[in-house]
């Protein structure tokens, strides 16, 4: 690590650090909907943007520690206020842009926020509507001021609240930039961040992070895996993920590389294409997605699907001897090499081009990458590595690196962290990226941090210095019979065919194990057509052909699973479980107390069955 880097211990001297090595290589690019092209802006010019969003919170006079809420979608506009607040000593609350309202005004609520960055007049409406504005909230900006013209009347805002346009809110704060006072800047122990947890089984938690947690995670992450000063990342994991603000955001600050703002996750596909990015940082429902159209492409033709087994088999067998895996003979390394070239040629290269054509790093983290998928993208040439982290640990605990990858695992810890198996198989963590502990909730902290060590909840083995992980405790389902099963496993072995593209496992004090699933379009109408079922009637999803023959591929899906372990009933619905609908978290995970509550009615009728 460069001695400059190790002498950072804040995020405002990280920025310094940067601009003044590399203050006109490119910082960041952002397609420009006006001229129709990605437009790129330096450090120098990134850092002069993040000087008139000072001036502006500056003009607030906000207590030091005070929070400021950015309710934006990754951009510039996000990432200059979080710079902004960060340079004030203030605590940046990150939320997903596209979290419901009631949840937005919860961590607005219990943050006591005085300031909400949000994208319109409409999302600042529905929180408004809520009823729940908090009375700590004295300012919020638009990013989008106007508001919709067919929208319903505006609900009044609450009168202690100023409102006002990003553009004005930038240009007011200009004019009397001059009468900023200097704030002395934030210390290692101050909060970085007040980051929510997803909520999967409750309410959400706000994680303190202060700058030495996060500092000290980049400087051991950017040890693991270094990035190029001419890397260029696409940014598309929401801003308020943690792992997009250590590894997508504060590490090219770091390295000095470009970031690249995809525009929608609609249009990413068109975005790997013009940015050909070289270093990807994503979570698995990216690489399940691609996995599952490949599938569908593959499927009408005999020939393409065998060729492209084929090339995942030979290109399987590459990756495992490269990593020290597979010992079977030069003959077969030999064998394999002179039919590679040609597979390359016909099915690897197409599917890298996929992703602009040049990755040499594909981070996969947040939650498990099924081996399917990953036997599938490594065996073709895709250098994914998974890692292992929290939000309660700035996030990265582990990680694999392109050199030393085995996907059966999520690596090793990182320098600086230490980890142990505790009681239960619990992995728990201990290290300066343990957060300082839960906004408000001390009885909270006191059972998670224990004598320094954080329980991490998830049940680990450590083989060869590589973490395992086993599942989650709190997540275990224990049928009335004593039997214990993980539902993640499950539900990725599930999701592995096209046809399902969502799982969720249900079997606690039950006799067995039952799932609902969400089924796919196509695949759907394809399978509804064969047994005789129109696919646009809701009916067809309670037929018992349609229920025995999903469950028929269910029950081979999981055939390597124990025998109690296997689904013996299941339930058909083809709305998809989202973030707006309050049945997924902002970083894609089921919420499972919801679903549990959704679907109550189905389940009972499964087991009555």
């Amino acid at each position: 690590m460069p001695a400059d880097l190790e002498a950072v211990r804040t995020l405002p001297r990280l920025l310094a650090r940067r601009l003044a090595l590399t203050p006109d290589a490119p910082a960041y690019r952002q397609f420009d909907a006006v001229s129709g092209a990605w437009a790129s802006l330096s450090w120098r010019a990134f850092n002069a943007r993040v000087s008139g969003f000072v001036d502006a919170l500056a003009q607030l006079d906000l207590p030091r520690g005070a929070r400021v809420a950015i309710l934006l979608p990754n951009g510039l506009d996000a990432v200059c206020i979080d710079q902004a607040a960060l340079a004030l000593a203030l605590v940046p609350v990150p939320m997903h842009a596209i979290d419901n309202p009631a949840s937005i005004a919860y961590i607005l609520g219990d943050s006591e926020a005085a300031v909400l960055v949000s994208q319109s007049a409409a999302q600042w409406q529905s929180l408004v509507a809520t009823g729940a504005i908090p009375a700590t909230l004295r300012q919020v900006v638009l990013q989008s001021p106007e508001p919709a013209t067919d929208s319903a009347p505006p609900a009044a805002a609450p009168q202690w609240v100023r409102v006002d346009g990003l553009a004005p809110w930038l240009a007011r704060a200009a004019a009397v930039a001059h009468d900023r006072r200097q704030t002395p800047e934030p210390t290692e122990d101050e909060l970085a961040a007040l980051v929510y947890t997803s909520g999967t089984t409750g309410k959400p938690k706000g994680v303190m992070l202060t700058h030495r947690n996060v500092v000290s995670n980049l400087k051991a992450v950017f040890q693991r895996v270094a990035p190029l000063p001419d890397d260029v990342f696409l940014s598309f994991l929401p801003l308020s993920h943690t792992f997009e603000r250590t590894a997508g955001y504060y590490l090219p600050i770091a390295a000095g590389s470009c970031v690249a703002f995809a525009r929608s996750t609609a249009l990413l596909s068109e975005d790997f294409k013009a940015v050909r990015p070289t270093i990807l940082i994503s979570v698995p429902r990216i690489y399940e997605r691609v996995y599952a159209k490949l599938q569908a492409v593959l499927a009408p033709s005999p020939l393409r699907h065998w060729l492209f087994e084929a090339s995942q088999a030979v290109g399987w067998r590459r990756f495992r001897r490269t990593q020290g895996l597979l010992h079977d003979g030069a003959l077969a390394a030999l064998r394999d090499g002179s039919v590679w070239p040609a597979l390359s040629r016909l099915v690897a290269r197409p599917l890298l081009a996929q992703f602009g054509g040049r990755l040499r790093v594909a981070v996969s983290g947040g939650a498990p990458l099924s081996q399917p998928i990953a036997q599938c993208f490594l065996g073709l040439g895709l250098p994914i590595v998974q890692g292992y982290g929290m939000t309660e640990t700035s996030p990265v605990v582990a990680a694999n690196t392109p050199e030393d990858n085995d996907p059966a695992t999520v690596g090793r810890a990182l320098v600086g962290v230490e980890v142990r198996i505790s009681e239960n198989s619990e992995l728990q963590v201990r290290g300066p990226n343990v957060m300082r502990g839960y906004w408000k909730r001390e009885d909270d902290t006191a059972r998670t941090i224990v004598d320094g060590w954080m329980r991490t909840g998830d049940q680990a083995a450590i083989e060869g210095g590589r973490i395992r992980i086993l599942g989650r405790l709190k997540e275990i389902i224990v049928t009335s019979t004593g039997e214990k099963i993980a539902p993640a496993d499950l539900e990725l072995a599930i999701t592995a065919d096209p046809l399902f593209e969502q799982a969720y496992v249900v079997g606690d004090n039950r006799p067995f194990i039952a799932c609902v699933v969400v089924l796919a379009r196509d695949p759907w109408r394809a399978l509804a057509a064969g047994l005789g079922l129109d696919p646009e009637q809701p009916d067809a999803l309670a037929a018992q052909a349609a229920r025995d023959a999903v469950l028929q591929r269910i029950r081979a899906l999981t055939s390597a699973f124990a025998h109690y372990a296997q689904p013996r009933a299941v339930a058909l619905t083809r709305e998809p479980w989202t973030i707006e609908n309050a049945l997924m978290t902002p970083t894609l995970k089921l919420k499972r107390n919801n679903l549990a509550t959704r679907f109550a009615a189905d389940i009972e009728r499964l087991y009555r069955r």
